[in-house]
């Protein structure tokens, strides 16, 4: 029998707040998290709006000394992990070896080597940090929160774009069921809210320019969308084998069911035209997941609000669910969340469980105008109650990455 695994604690900090209930009114009022960048100066930028985290204080979760030598990206991580190791009320420590990390990013620490660029231009090299090097690499998130806690188990990093987190989460439940821990906390992390990210997400066309409209810039399966937005955060989940927590009486969230990935074997930044990358990964979660078409209540859609994106997922729904694909919810919480990247899948992961949790299903908000390329259930502008027992979570990147997690209700 496969080893089945749980969630027992969740954590967050994103452009909706800085925890979980949150979050969670956040997207249950329909709230958009997109305003004008404050980061930086955005008016030479083609777009000048982002999903920031707001009110975020490192200080309130790290020491002043600790805080400064962590990438933004990190603190974020750092700050979620925290709050989901609470929930699962895990002591690390004691478990030594048998906990593990895993926390994707597509980016890493691109806030400290965008300074540390700025500094060598000015001053030369001679100015550089000693900590960018640290700060910087991609897996400086695992590293600090597995020292940070106590984590003794093997800490690294996932980074497949987009998909990051999604497959973070899913290598730990397969890292989990070939017996090398018993605990993991992973998840995602990205700061990305640079100038020159914003820069080299202009020029390739990706971004929306609906400057004038922060709010409703991000608008997923609406005939007027022009690009995603894009956002910053982390979300963690501790996952652990059921027998694990029931041995040590945790309280059970939800179960992880299945993971599936392919790749599209297509173009560096375009989805497959036809979306069967994606398609093959729903069926192939699904398969291993044991369930049918009709088990699924919910799909937590990749959504970005760019022409190619939303038309091809469309599509490959529709493959893979036939008619019945009508007649299953689907919402982009992308919608007021912009896309974290490398967070992103942890993040619509995490609020598939809290879907399952309350028995509601969060909105697509900013969908006004009906694309006949898009004609899906995609639960517009309102959150909708709905029981969820089993829920799929779309996540796709640049470089052909399609990964999809099925969460399903924990029934004992």
């Amino acid at each position: 029998m496969t080893m089945r695994i749980v969630v027992t604690g969740l954590g967050a900090i994103s452009p909706l707040g800085l925890d979980i209930p949150t979050l969670w009114e956040g997207l249950m009022s329909g709230r958009s998290g997109v305003r004008r960048i404050t980061l930086f100066d955005p008016e030479p930028f083609e777009t000048k709006i982002a999903a920031e985290v707001k009110g975020f204080n490192p200080t309130d979760y790290f020491e002043h000394r600790e805080a400064r030598r962590m990438d933004r990206y990190t603190q974020f991580a750092a700050a979620a992990a925290m709050q989901a190791v609470r929930q699962a009320n895990l002591d690390c420590e004691k478990e030594g070896t048998d906990v593990g990390v895993l926390i994707g990013s597509g980016i890493g620490g691109i806030t400290t080597l965008s300074a540390q660029m700025a500094t060598l231009a000015e001053k030369g090299p001679r100015r550089i940090s000693p900590l960018l090097v640290p700060m910087m690499i991609a897996d400086s998130a695992a590293g600090h929160v597995s020292i940070m806690l106590g984590a003794k188990g093997m800490n690294f990093c996932a980074t497949s774009a987009c998909s990051s987190g999604a497959d973070a989460i899913g290598e730990a439940c397969e890292i989990i069921r070939r017996g090398d821990v018993q605990v993991m906390i992973a998840g995602g992390a990205e700061a990305p809210l640079t100038p020159i990210a914003i820069a080299g997400f202009n020029a390739a066309g990706a971004l929306s320019v609906r400057n004038d409209e922060p709010e409703k810039a991000s608008r997923p399966f609406d005939a007027q969308r022009d690009g995603f937005v894009m956002g910053e955060g982390a979300a963690i989940l501790v996952l652990e084998s059921l027998e694990h927590a029931l041995t040590r009486g945790a309280n059970i969230l939800a179960e992880v069911a299945a993971y599936g990935a392919t790749s599209d074997a297509f173009h560096i930044t375009q989805p497959a035209q036809d979306g069967q990358g994606g398609a093959k990964a729903m069926t192939l979660a699904l398969r291993k997941a044991g369930l049918t078409l009709r088990d699924i209540d919910y799909i937590n859609a990749h959504g970005t609000s760019t022409s190619m994106n939303d038309k091809c997922e469309t599509m490959a729904i529709k493959a893979v669910f036939g008619e019945h694909a009508y007649r299953i919810p689907v919402s982009a919480t992308k919608s007021m969340l912009g896309h974290m990247i490398g967070a992103a899948g942890a993040i619509e992961a995490l609020i598939c469980v809290l879907a399952i949790q309350h028995g509601v299903i969060p909105p697509t908000i900013n969908l006004e105008h009906p694309d006949p390329d898009c004609d899906l259930d995609y639960v517009p502008n309102l959150a909708r109650q709905h029981r969820v027992r089993a829920a799929m979570s779309n996540s796709f990147g640049f470089g052909g990455h399609n990964s999809v997690l099925i969460i399903k209700e924990y029934t004992g």
